[in-house]
């Protein structure tokens, strides 16, 4: 995302089908334009893969990790 736009964000989630559930995405690294882009969602929640925990994963009904957060957790895992 170029800029902060909360409509972005939910076209993509709306296009995942996961806009009316409670969802957790996982990004490797802080993205500013992400975050400031889902804050208003109620439904959205944005961290990194450092602040992954078992309550968030566990409150969410969607988790969506993007390919390099997944090889970021399989690295920092072995």
């Amino acid at each position: 995302m170029e800029s902060p736009k909360t409509r972005e964000f939910s076209d993509i989630s709306r296009n995942l089908n996961i806009d009316q559930k409670k969802s957790l995405l996982v990004l490797p690294e802080p993205n500013k334009n992400i975050y400031l882009s889902s804050r208003n969602l109620e439904k959205s929640k944005v961290i990194t893969v450092s602040e992954l925990n078992t309550y968030d994963i566990m409150n969410a009904s969607v988790v969506v990790f993007l390919e390099s957060s997944l090889n970021l957790l399989q690295t920092s895992a072995n």
